[in-house]
């Protein structure tokens, strides 16, 4: 990963500073239900105006698809936004048809109104993007979840006023590094969720760069028909059998260890519950689902994590939403977090349904890095260019 400039590099002092976060919050009846990106982005917000910017926050919200939709304003955020970053926030309303005048002095903070009204924010259109660089003397990214677009507001202004990473995104793009570009060996992986065909340049990619593979979720019944198991009436991609094989074939080229379940807890009916059993992989029912990974598989999983230094970790090992099809998640999330609290294992993982499990476990806080970016940590974990973090690339 290329060197990028953080707010370590900028002058902050009597700057007009442009900060584009991340604000894309749950509303209910105008109040905003969990404020974690709120809370991610307030320690730049606070450095900014502490070390004498005058704050600009730029945000999206939703996709009014440029156009003014009211109900997609950025104003309820505003009164949010004040609360947790404990200093007065002015909200200024603007179609962004023109420039907006912003009066703003040297330790204050406007949040300006959603990016997303102007028709070129998601085109990064030209001419917007230097309406919005007009705005300020800098700008901040501190938006990795929106790193992956390359929109006015995320990638066109940067190419108008120098352009650093916020406190959020520099730790993100470390902890990242820290996982894949530079990490200590041997690094695991651990990918789970339902569908192989969502996450085919996610396995392409990670079978080149880690020393073993973890394959859970639904998904993992897909590799089991490509080796000839039978899975019942389990959830499985049966027109990607073959994607399956090649990808194996590509991880034993690459000498990644695919780890597959040796065993699993089957049901008749997918409800909280329900009967269930642990079968081998090889005596799966014709008419059972399998929900989870059983306790050989959970024991596989610990000794891998054990082998390791590194952990990536990219979706459950099973339904982990009803009991008791949560225990195999649990369990590996668990022992990753005791070997990390250890200082035995650098662990860092991403993606919604993942981080809703490490919740669920009661672990999220003991891993090294949790990313709630969603598309870009998953685009990241594909290997692809994110336009956002490359817009703040130190250039020779």
């Amino acid at each position: 990963m290329p060197a990028f400039r953080t707010l370590d590099d900028a002058s902050l002092s009597g700057k007009r500073v442009l900060c584009r976060v991340d604000l894309n919050v749950p509303i209910s009846d105008g109040v905003v239900t969990d404020a974690t990106r709120i809370e991610r982005v307030v320690p730049t917000l606070r450095e900014i105006m502490d070390k004498g910017g005058a704050l600009i926050v730029l945000a999206h919200f939703d996709r009014p698809k440029g156009k003014v939709v009211p109900e997609m304003s950025l104003k309820p955020v505003a009164m949010a936004l004040e609360k947790h970053l404990d200093r007065p926030v002015r909200f200024v309303f603007t179609d962004w048809r023109d420039a907006p005048k912003v009066d703003v002095k040297p330790g204050e903070c406007v949040l300006m109104e959603n990016t997303r009204y102007h028709p070129g924010e998601e085109k990064n259109d030209e001419a917007f993007s230097k309406m919005l660089a007009s705005l300020g003397d800098i700008y901040v990214n501190d938006a990795f979840s929106a790193a992956h677009r390359a929109h006015s507001s995320t990638e066109g202004i940067a190419h108008f006023i120098p352009a650093y990473a916020g406190r959020a995104m520099e730790a993100e793009l470390k902890a990242l590094q820290l996982a894949l570009e530079t990490p200590k060996r041997p690094v695991i992986a651990i990918v789970g969720g339902a569908k192989v065909s969502t996450k085919l340049d996610l396995l392409g990619n990670l079978v080149k760069k880690v020393d073993a593979l973890v394959i859970g979720g639904a998904m993992a019944n897909t590799f089991l028909l490509a080796q000839g198991y039978g899975v019942g009436k389990s959830l499985a991609e049966r027109d990607l059998v073959e994607t399956a094989r090649k990808i194996l074939r590509t991880a034993e080229d690459s000498k990644c260890a695919i780890l597959l379940p040796l065993d699993g807890i089957v049901a008749k009916e997918f409800k909280a519950g329900a009967e269930s059993h642990d079968y081998g992989i090889d005596a799966i029912p014709a008419d059972g689902m399998i929900l989870d990974v059983g306790p050989l598989t959970i024991d596989r999983v610990a000794s891998a994590i054990d082998d390791a230094h590194t952990l990536v970790w990219n979706g459950p090992l099973g339904a982990f939403e009803i009991e008791p099809f949560d225990q195999a998640t649990v369990a590996a999330a668990k022992h990753a977090a005791e070997r990390t609290k250890a200082g035995k294992l650098v662990s860092v993982a991403g993606g919604g349904d993942t981080v809703a499990a490490l919740n669920h476990a009661g672990v999220a806080e003991s891993f090294t890095y949790i990313s709630t970016a969603g598309g870009a940590f998953l685009e990241w974990l594909e290997g692809k260019p994110l336009p956002g973090v490359k817009a703040l690339e130190v250039t020779t």
